[in-house]
């Protein structure tokens, strides 16, 4: 497998740290509110990544931070009038619920920031130690980012580059203590009515790079393989990490670097200014969270994603048309005879097969979701052209079984979801149909209206009746 690293700016060929394992850190929200579509790109793009891996024999330590401590939430805090922990911890679980309605799995570990306060305050000591870092006068603690040499070396700039570009995004607030423009915070100290812990400094909290290091550290030790996130995160998030790590532990911090890419509304930026601001919560009541997943993989990771009505209407009909296509082999399937496979068959199988193939060697090419879902179109229209009423049971399951696989790798349901179970339709399929031998039609009206309310449609074919899902 290839992925393309930031850290070098081309695609490398994967070799993992210990073979058969990954160890891959991607960073998560910060809890003040509901995420929006745009925390949601990399969520559901490096749970694909993860799934992917899972599925080619890997045993992936996935581990995904929540900062719950941060000036956003404390402002929250302060505008209720309650504890900074009670936003935090209520937006852990909104995002929670979020995370399940697209369908991202829990990470191996879900770090709290502040519950490693005391990690935190460890790597401050060793980077003071090693010369790294200093205190102010008024506790603030910097980290000297001239000092680190190879500072710059994930967003490509140069020292005198940051100076000029970047010095107005570095020039932290912390007090008169600080040597030098770019130096960035590790600790600082507690204001009026703000949350903060004892350390050797002051009364304060921590910077936010140093949060994802040192957990980084702790649940994948002081080397990871991945390292993945927003691009809008390069710099100086993960270029701030990549000096603390490195200057702390004294060897690489990541082999790998990977980042998706902007998602835009409407052709226009993201902004609550704008009025184009989504939450995921928003997109839940007009789209089934999976629309946004689907959408989501329909392009390329590390290009910019362009959200709009139109864009998500075609990616419903798009997944309708594949969970349309598992429906109908469903329904072949309960209809068809168990017997041996044709010549004709087998060689079907065998072109599905391909498919598989051809699906793991887009992914392999960094992580090509939207190649690998066009792969899973050309699948449906081998099932669609092949699959009939004459077609065996065993021909039938098996295409029905590699669609289902491909989709499921993608974090996607292939058959559609109902309150109904498919026992529970065919058993009142069952009852309309005597109703109609018996010539009782008003029964059998009845029983057709009952299912379509509940999203059932029904179809008399030369088969037998066919149903599917609204």
């Amino acid at each position: 497998m290839k992925i393309f690293n930031t850290l070098s700016g081309i695609k490398e060929e994967f070799k993992p740290i210990e073979e058969g394992k990954v160890s891959m850190y991607v960073c998560g929200p910060t809890v003040y509110n509901l995420i929006h579509i745009g925390n949601a790109r990399p969520m559901i793009i490096f749970d694909t990544f993860r799934r992917y891996m899972t599925s080619r024999g890997y045993d992936v330590n996935y581990v995904s931070n929540f900062t719950d401590v941060d000036d956003k939430i404390i402002k929250a805090a302060n505008e209720e009038g309650v504890d900074s922990k009670e936003i935090s911890e209520r937006y852990i679980k909104e995002c929670k619920k979020d995370m399940q309605g697209l369908n991202v799995m829990e990470a191996t570990t879900h770090p709290k920031a502040t519950e490693e306060i005391d990690g935190m305050i460890e790597m401050i000591s060793t980077l003071i130690e090693k010369g790294f870092a200093y205190a102010a006068p008024d506790g603030t603690v910097y980290f000297r980012t001239k000092k680190f040499r190879d500072y710059g070396k994930l967003s490509h700039k140069n020292m005198d580059d940051l100076d000029s570009a970047f010095g107005r995004e570095l020039k932290v607030a912390g007090g008169d203590g600080k040597e030098d423009a770019q130096d960035f915070v590790l600790w600082k100290p507690k204001k009026e009515g703000e949350p903060y812990w004892e350390s050797p400094w002051c009364e304060g909290r921590p910077g936010w790079h140093i949060e994802c290091s040192v957990m980084a550290k702790k649940y994948l030790g002081p080397t990871i393989d991945i390292h993945a996130g927003g691009e809008d995160l390069i710099f100086p998030h993960h270029e701030n990490e990549i000096a603390q790590s490195e200057a702390a532990n004294g060897v690489p911090f990541a082999h790998y670097w990977m980042h998706n890419g902007f998602l835009n509304i409407d052709n226009v930026k993201m902004s609550k200014s704008l009025g184009n601001f989504f939450t995921v919560r928003d997109i839940s009541e007009k789209y089934d969270l999976e629309v946004l997943r689907f959408f989501m993989l329909s392009a390329h990771y590390r290009s910019p994603l362009n959200f709009s009505a139109e864009l998500m209407e075609s990616a419903a009909q798009g997944l309708k048309r594949i969970k349309t296509a598992v429906e109908n082999l469903s329904f072949l399937i309960g209809n068809a005879e168990d017997k041996d496979l044709s010549p004709e068959e087998t060689q079907g199988l065998k072109t599905a097969e391909d498919f598989v193939n051809k699906f793991n060697e887009v992914m392999d090419d960094d992580l090509n979701t939207a190649d690998a879902i066009s792969t899973v179109f050309e699948l449906v229209r081998h099932a669609n052209t092949t699959a009939n009423e004459h077609s065996s049971k065993k021909y039938l399951s098996g295409i029905k079984e590699i669609i289902v696989r491909l989709m499921d790798i993608l974090g996607l349901e292939a058959e559609a979801g109902s309150e109904l179970l498919d026992e529970e339709i065919e058993k009142l399929i069952e009852e309309r149909n005597e109703a109609r031998k018996s010539k009782n039609f008003k029964m059998a009206d009845e029983i057709r209206d009952q299912l379509k309310e509940a999203g059932i449609i029904l179809e008399d074919t030369r088969a037998g009746v066919k149903w599917k899902r609204a």
